[in-house]
């Protein structure tokens, strides 16, 4: 499971190309991974600290050559409520358990699974994210001291109950980091767009406001030069079992960003992925990083992708953008203390937008079905209640969805009568007859009582044989084996004969299991329609002809 083909073919040439992107990366990195951390409500270090331990145990133990992790936009929700209701000693709980349950999902090879999840549901959730992050900026930005709430709601009125204390400082620094992220890329896309957009605005207030906005160092104090000690959080069985649902929510959100970022990966390289192995990565880096002070952490689509794009060639560039960012923390911590929070409010802002997926959420809206509403529902309860309601209503609701698509696809042609006249040479005039029923799409928990009602239906008066021909079923569950069985017994039992033909023969495994097979006979079963009415002709005549003879 674990052999690592991450670094075949590496030569000389390919350490330059990834000391470059991991540098690269690490500068993207820090501001990133400061501002997830405190929009997730916890000092920023702890996303610095998420950043240097996660990313260097994915890059060494997961199934990507060119996954990224660390904090990122996806989690803010989700962790913000942990920390709100429990605290942050209990979020490293929940991330150290989300880490176990990652960990157990690789060696179960559940990996696969993940991509069942429907796309509306995941644009619904990530758009419902995207909507959060943004808004949850709007206090920095506009320079308030707002106090956070659990619900969306409760946090707009908030804002807007304080936006008559806006601080025009913290606007003008806010709009000068959002000018610089808007127009630098176009004139030197080259230039690390994110840092830049945290340096200018820096030194501005610095120079130009200072003491009057907002800074990192005023709202959580120094940031420390080095890592934190090695510490086990306290756990208790009470708190494993307070904590168990939002630890699966982290560990089943981490599982869906890590293998759609490793999915980009693939897509931008030629290269696979091993999903599996990825989990496990992830599932170890959640366990540590918490001992650490870290927060849940996952692989990171946009960091992914700029590692990417500047030539990293194997899993060696994230090990060089973890180094990065600690010697970074180890030389130059103390200046992060003077980075206004208005600053980082249009870096999360763009984040937000990034991920948004707003053309997408567009086209599945314009579909007006099915899909329309799991992905509308997802999103409102994602922005008005929170990420686990939504994700847990989304998919019933697409469930739902499926199971009904599913039901209209079963069809019962018409029957057809099909007869032969009798050899004349057994002087009768009678003839011999079978009625036909043609049953076409799934036989399932959704179709079998919809099955049963329109057989028995268009049978009406018992035919004295029945041919049910199930060559275009495409499915058969335990239910609508139960409810077939039912039916074959209300045949029999007003005294007609069952023939089955072009059953495939995964039904007809399954009904030896059942009994059902043994409950039918053998001889009831022909694999299509001809030999069946072949094999009941000759039957039928041959019955004739010795009751004649006996005569």
């Amino acid at each position: 499971m674990f052999a690592d083909d991450r670094f075949r073919d590496y030569q000389p040439a390919s350490l330059r190309k990834d000391f470059i992107s991991g540098i690269t990366v690490g500068i993207v990195a820090i501001p990133l991974g400061m501002a997830f951390a405190m929009a997730s409500g916890v000092k920023p270090e702890y996303g610095i600290y998420t950043t240097i331990i996660a990313g260097l145990i994915v890059s060494l133990l997961g199934g990507s050559r060119y996954q990224i992790a660390g904090p990122t936009g996806a989690f803010i929700p989700i962790l913000l409520a942990v920390v709100l209701q429990y605290g942050y000693e209990d979020l490293l709980i929940a991330g150290l358990m989300a880490g176990v349950m990652l960990v157990a999902m690789s060696f179960l090879k559940l990996g696969s699974l993940v991509h069942f999840i429907p796309r509306s549901v995941t644009i619904g959730f990530t758009t419902g994210i995207a909507v959060i992050i943004f808004t949850g900026q709007l206090g920095n930005f506009f320079g308030l001291d707002l106090e956070s709430h659990e619900y969306f709601h409760q946090n707009m009125l908030e804002f807007i109950s304080h936006f008559g204390e806006t601080n025009g400082y913290s606007i003008l620094i806010a709009v000068i980091g959002l000018l610089v992220i808007i127009f630098v890329p176009r004139f030197f896309p080259r230039v690390p767009v994110l840092l830049v957009g945290l340096i200018i605005p820096t030194i501005c207030a610095a120079l130009l406001f200072p003491g009057q906005v907002a800074t990192v160092g005023t709202a959580y104090g120094g940031i420390p030069q080095s890592l934190p000690k090695l510490q086990l959080p306290e756990i208790t069985l009470a708190k494993i079992a307070t904590l168990f649902t939002p630890a699966l929510i982290i560990a089943a959100l981490g599982a869906i960003e890590s293998l759609l970022s490793a999915v980009v990966a693939d897509g931008m390289t030629g290269d696979r992925h091993k999903s599996n192995r990825e989990l496990f990565g992830q599932g170890i880096a959640n366990i540590v990083a918490p001992l650490f002070g870290g927060i849940p952490a996952t692989g990171a689509i946009a960091r992914t992708a700029t590692n990417i794009k500047s030539g990293a060639v194997s899993p060696l560039s994230g090990v060089i953008h973890s180094v990065f960012v600690l010697l970074t923390l180890l030389l130059f911590a103390p200046y992060a203390s003077y980075i206004p929070l208005a600053a980082m409010a249009p870096l999360l802002m763009l984040v937000a937008w990034n991920m948004s997926g707003y053309k997408s959420f567009k086209q599945v809206l314009q579909l007006r079905t099915s899909d329309s509403l799991v992905l509308a529902v997802t999103f409102l309860l994602t922005v008005f209640i929170n990420l686990t309601v939504a994700v847990q209503v989304g998919l019933l609701l697409a469930v739902l969805s499926f199971v009904k698509k599913k039901s209209e696809q079963l069809q019962i042609d018409d029957p057809v009568d099909i007869q032969r006249k009798r050899q004349e040479s057994l002087d009768l005039t009678a003839h011999f007859q079978i009625k036909k029923f043609t049953i076409r799409g799934p036989l399932f928990f959704g179709t079998a009582q919809s099955f049963e009602h329109s057989l028995m239906a268009s049978i009406r008066r018992m035919p004295r044989v029945i041919l049910l021909d199930m060559q275009h079923v495409t499915m058969i569950d335990a239910t609508g084996e139960d409810k077939l069985a039912l039916v074959i017994d209300s045949i029999k039992n007003a005294g007609s004969t069952v023939l089955i033909s072009g059953l495939p023969d995964w039904g007809i495994e399954l009904f030896k299991k059942s009994g059902l097979y043994e409950k039918i006979g053998a001889s009831s079963f022909f694999p299509d329609e001809a030999s069946a009415r072949e094999s009941f002709f000759r039957k039928q005549e041959t019955i004739e002809r010795e009751s004649l003879q006996q005569r």
